[in-house]
């Protein structure tokens, strides 16, 4: 295993336990067995640590998923698309959720994030601007409703999706993953659906 991969996989198992707020770089580096300035040969920051351990110890089907929606345009049935998207997100946001969560009880580290993952491109925001691309192409080619609107159907399945990880943290209780889907899938296109 690499120095890096090292670091990576410590930094996974320390986010997890402890929350992104509350793991520290000298706890990382104490985790795989470095020094701490060993973490910055290999990463700016804990920000850019924190964007590794999601995109390489995370799920990453989601990531994968989105990607892909471009070529997926027009070529498969909408509601296979929007199933594959929302298992993906709910697998995410589930595993996501709890390292996240806490950057929300630090104020300064959490502006710090946001300036970071601004300054990269990157954020939660993401998923919802590529899932809301891949809807209005769609529309354009005249499989959903003219007046439907591809942003807020974006958002309201990535929020369901969100909302179900929360619950299933907060009250230790989930919803069966495929029903979820289903529901999801079936009311959100019947708002989206030409009439």
């Amino acid at each position: 295993m690499s120095t890096r991969d090292r670091i990576v996989t410590a930094a996974a198992e320390v986010i997890r336990d402890r929350g992104l707020a509350r793991a520290t770089t000298k706890e990382i580096a104490r985790a795989a067995g470095l020094s701490e300035a060993a973490l910055y040969k290999h990463f700016r920051d804990k920000t850019d640590i924190f964007l590794a351990v999601l995109g390489e110890r995370g799920p990453t089907t989601l990531v994968t998923v989105l990607g892909g929606l471009s070529d997926r345009v027009g070529a498969e049935p909408i509601a296979t698309v929007l199933r594959e998207v929302v298992l993906a997100a709910c697998d995410f946001y589930d595993q996501a959720f709890p390292m996240a969560a806490s950057l929300f009880s630090e104020p300064a580290l959490l502006a710090a994030h946001r300036s970071v993952l601004r300054e990269r491109g990157a954020g939660p925001q993401v998923p919802g601007l590529v899932l809301a691309a891949y809807l209005q192409a769609e529309q354009e080619i005249g499989r959903l409703d003219d007046d439907a609107d591809p942003s807020a159907a974006a958002l309201a399945v990535l929020g369901a999706c969100q909302h179900r990880a929360f619950l299933g943290h907060f009250t230790e209780q989930t919803t069966d993953l495929d029903s979820f889907a289903t529901a999801l899938i079936r009311t959100v296109l019947s708002g989206l659906t030409p009439r």
